[in-house]
This record gives C-alpha cells, sequence and structure tokens, in this order.
C-alpha cells in the first residue's frame, strides 16, 4: 500500500484527532492531496484539499474553521487536524493524491487512495 492513513479512533463530541497519511512511495511531493469521507450509506465527500507546497488548501463548508489540511514534505506525508469534532463527521477518511500540482473538491482528479481509517464521534 502506497498511501498509509491513519489516526482514526473514537472520540466524545467536541475532541480532536489529528489524521496522518504517509506515502510510502516518496511520489506526492509534487502533487497535491485530499482527504475524503464516506459515512455508512452515504457517497464519498469532498473534506479538504492542499497543493503541492502547501500554500493554498481548501475545505467543505461543514469542517472549515474546524479542520485543518497540512503537509510535511520531509516526511512525505499530508496531515488532518480535526477540532471540535461532531457526531457528523463520524466517517471513514481516505487520502487521495491529485494526478496534478493542485488538489481539488472532485473525485476525478485523484489517482490514488489510500486505505481509509475510521473517525467515530461519539454524543
Amino acid at each position: 500500500v502506497q498511501l498509509q492513513a491513519s489516526g482514526g479512533g473514537l472520540v466524545q463530541t467536541g475532541g480532536s484527532l489529528r489524521l496522518s497519511c504517509v506515502d510510502s512511495g516518496r511520489t506526492i511531493s509534487n502533487n497535491g492531496m485530499g482527504w475524503f469521507r464516506q459515512a455508512p450509506g452515504k457517497e464519498r465527500e469532498f473534506v479538504a484539499a492542499i497543493n503541492w507546497s502547501g500554500g493554498s488548501t481548501s475545505y467543505a463548508d461543514s469542517v472549515k474553521g474546524r479542520f485543518t489540511i497540512f503537509r510535511d514534505k520531509g516526511k512525505n506525508a499530508v496531515y488532518l487536524q480535526m477540532n471540535a469534532l461532531k457526531p457528523e463527521d463520524t466517517a471513514v477518511y481516505y487520502c487521495a493524491k491529485s494526478r496534478y500540482a493542485y488538489g481539488s473538491s472532485q473525485l476525478g482528479p485523484y489517482a490514488m487512495w489510500g486505505q481509509g481509517t475510521l473517525v467515530t464521534v461519539s454524543s
């Protein structure tokens, strides 16, 4: 598995988690990256994206102001800091590598996906 996502778990409402996505193949340094999530019975939805340099980010309205995406090129990793978690944030979270230097809120630009990590927020 080239993209390894981790950091999920069970947390109470209002808590925080940090998800990590590490690229074992060391291929993501020039690519945009994204985080998506999929709740049971729902379609996969965009959460956050970041461009190749880390200088440009975008977020879904539902997480804006609570989640932060950032990257560490030296570690070939992208992170998603999640604060003020809500029960509706419960989902499997996936990281993805874009074909391009920028990220996107759409699924199409992403060529590689991690295996997912489960986040459960209890009320």
